[in-house]
C-alpha cells in the first residue's frame, strides 16, 4: 500500500512539472479591437460570487477587464478620463468532472496520466455585465455576456490541478467579454458622443 501511494505521489509531482504553463494563457485576449474606440474610462469591478470561487484570484477579474478595455475598447489613456466602465459578475460557479477517469488512474498506478490521459476537468459557468457611465455616474449603456469553460488536468497538453481552476474561471470571463465587445462596438458612436458631451471626470467633479 505504501509503495502504491509513493508511486501515485511521484506521478502527481511529475504531472505538475509536465503540464503546460497557465501564466501566459491567463491574460491573453482574443478578437479584434472595436473600430470606434471610446474615450479613456475609470475601471471598477463588482466581483460578487467570483471572490468565493476556488479558482481565480480576486484581482484576476479586474486586471483582465482593465486589459480588455485598454487593448480593445478605449483610446490610449492620456490621464483624462470621461466616465466609468464597471464590470459586474452576477454568477460564477465552478465544477469538477472526471471521477471515472480518476478511478482508472488510481487502479493503474497513474500510468494513463504519464501517457497523457486527462485526470479530470474543471468547468466554470459565468454571467457578467458591463456598465458604461458618464462622468456624473449615470449609466448610459448596459451589456450582458455569458461564458463557459472546460479545462483539462493532464500532462503535456493540459494544466496542473493548481492552475486549471484559475484558468477555468478566467476563460469563462474572457468568453463573456467577447460577447460584450460587439455590443459595445454597435453602440460605440452613441456612447462616445454622450461621454464627450458630459465631459471629463475632473470637470464634472469640479476638480
Amino acid at each position: 500500500m505504501k509503495i502504491r501511494l509513493l508511486l501515485v505521489y511521484t506521478v502527481l509531482a511529475v504531472v505538475a512539472v509536465g503540464c503546460k504553463s497557465a501564466e501566459k494563457a491567463i491574460f491573453r485576449l482574443s478578437g479584434s479591437p472595436i473600430s470606434a474606440r471610446l474615450p479613456p474610462l475609470e475601471v471598477s469591478a463588482d466581483l460578487g460570487p467570483w471572490v468565493e470561487t476556488e479558482g481565480a484570484l480576486p484581482e484576476d477579474a479586474r486586471l483582465l477587464f482593465q486589459r480588455e478595455l485598454r487593448q480593445n475598447i478605449t483610446a490610449p489613456d492620456d490621464s483624462t478620463q470621461f466616465g466609468y466602465a464597471k464590470l459586474v459578475i452576477t454568477n460564477s460557479t465552478i465544477s469538477r468532472a472526471g471521477k471515472g477517469l480518476q478511478a482508472v488512474q488510481m487502479a493503474t498506478l497513474m500510468l494513463p496520466t504519464v501517457l497523457g490521459v486527462p485526470m479530470e476537468y474543471y468547468s466554470t459557468k459565468l454571467d457578467a455585465v458591463v456598465q458604461i457611465m458618464d462622468a456624473r455616474g449615470q449609466v448610459i449603456g448596459t451589456y450582458n455576456g455569458t461564458g463557459t469553460s472546460r479545462i483539462r488536468v493532464a500532462m503535456y497538453y493540459g494544466y496542473s490541478q493548481t492552475a486549471a481552476p484559475r484558468l477555468a474561471d478566467v476563460t469563462a470571463l474572457k468568453q463573456a467579454l467577447n460577447q460584450i465587445r460587439p455590443q459595445l462596438a454597435a453602440d460605440a458612436s452613441r456612447l462616445r458622443n454622450e461621454l464627450l458631451v458630459t465631459g471629463p471626470l475632473q470637470a464634472s467633479t469640479g476638480e
